[in-house]
């Protein structure tokens, strides 16, 4: 059964706030880190972390088995954690997984309810809808985004809804295809913007909620310079603004958001790599404070996190620097819920770094806190 009435809609709502508020509370985090599974890394794992002084409070420890769960997504009121399982086959089939978990609020642990196909090869991103309803995935090498719904028990259902993007662009190696990367919904639950690195576009579709579907019929898209490779977005709290990191340009771009049409709408593009940089790099990731006053992304290569602030009037961006992550190939980070700490995951040196934000211009300062996690490519706060 999904959660589809208004009914349950607003009370999944208010037990989210209180369960945010219950977090925001305690004097500790758990932070779930997704892997990349193979010599070192068995799956998720999980540790402690003290929000006011950012260092551990309890070890790193596997909490559970998985191939590939290379992203995370915590539902929005229930104990439960969804995860990509990033493979090109599932129960012999030409497509990946999501796996659904619950929570054991005593020790962080997870169990495993079911394990579903993604309608996709290697899905490498997922959102839960802000009802708790349904899980929206993109799937990289097949370029397809799908609906999954959420079922009563927490496990995931049969895919409600996939929708296949087409295309290409001009690199010849890297955009051969479409490539969805992410798929974010906008603050109001009634928009889903996918990012696709093979045809240099950012796709809207409405979403119905109740259904678990997309209206392609009523989709748009905006188009990025030729060969930038749009990997993920995000959405600003405001609702006003949205802000795209593209992987092969090495750019960031900003855009206006209009919430009522569902449309995008540029305003410009800034690099995220400092003046003189000559070497090899790629973007990944990017997140916006809880505040809206900064953004941050990830450069693999110059492995190091790029600094914006943002002005709340034009969402428009200005350079603030560039942190090196003290490792290797930070794939993602996660920014705490006070918007204090961020933790970079340096997927190649097997490490996350906890650096403390500042309030005022939002750039990094290391605490010296290093966590060794296996192949980090994920990191969720609960």
């Amino acid at each position: 059964m999904k959660f589809n009435s208004l009914r349950q809609g607003l009370a999944l709502c208010v037990l989210g706030t209180l369960v945010s508020m219950c977090v925001l509370k305690s004097d500790s985090y758990k932070v779930y880190v997704g892997t990349y599974t193979g010599k070192d890394s068995e799956g998720i794992y999980a540790f402690g972390f003290d929000k006011q002084t950012g260092k551990l409070t309890s070890d790193v420890k596997l909490v559970a088995k998985t191939e590939n769960p290379s992203f995370l997504s915590l539902h929005p009121a229930k104990s439960l954690l969804y995860a990509v399982n990033e493979t090109g086959t599932f129960n012999e089939k030409p497509t990946g997984a999501v796996s659904a978990f619950r929570l054991n609020e005593k020790d962080g642990s997870l169990d495993l309810i079911n394990q579903v196909a993604s309608r996709g090869k290697a899905p490498c991103h997922l959102e839960v809808d802000a009802t708790g309803g349904s899980v929206l995935v993109a799937n990289y090498t097949s370029g397809t985004v799908s609906v999954l719904p959420i079922e009563e028990n927490g496990g995931l259902g049969t895919t409600a809804d996939v929708v296949q993007h087409l295309g290409s662009s001009v690199n010849t190696q890297r955009q051969e295809g479409p490539h969805a990367h992410c798929i974010n919904l906008d603050g109001h639950n009634r928009f889903a913007v996918a990012a696709d690195l093979g045809v240099d576009k950012v796709f809207v579709y409405p979403f119905d909620a109740e259904r678990n579907r997309f209206d392609v019929f009523k989709a748009s898209s905006v188009s990025l310079r030729p060969g930038a490779g749009p990997r993920h977005f995000a959405f600003h709290p405001n609702n006003r603004f949205g802000y795209v990191i593209n992987e092969l340009n090495n750019t960031v771009t900003a855009f206006k958001w209009d919430s009522k049409r569902g449309k995008l709408e540029e305003l410009h593009s800034l690099s995220t790599l400092p003046e003189g940089f000559e070497g090899g790099n790629s973007t990944a990731e990017l997140f916006i404070h809880p505040s809206g006053q900064f953004l941050y992304g990830s450069n693999r290569g110059h492995h190091s996190i790029v600094v914006y602030q943002v002005d709340k009037e034009s969402g428009r961006l200005s350079y603030v620097e560039n942190e090196s992550t003290q490792g290797e190939t930070p794939r993602s980070f996660g920014i705490d819920p006070s918007g204090k700490f961020l933790l970079a995951a340096n997927q190649s040196s097997s490490s996350i770094v906890v650096f403390e934000i500042d309030s005022v211009t939002g750039a990094l300062n290391a605490t010296g806190t290093h966590i060794d996690v296996p192949t980090p490519v994920s990191v969720v706060f609960r």
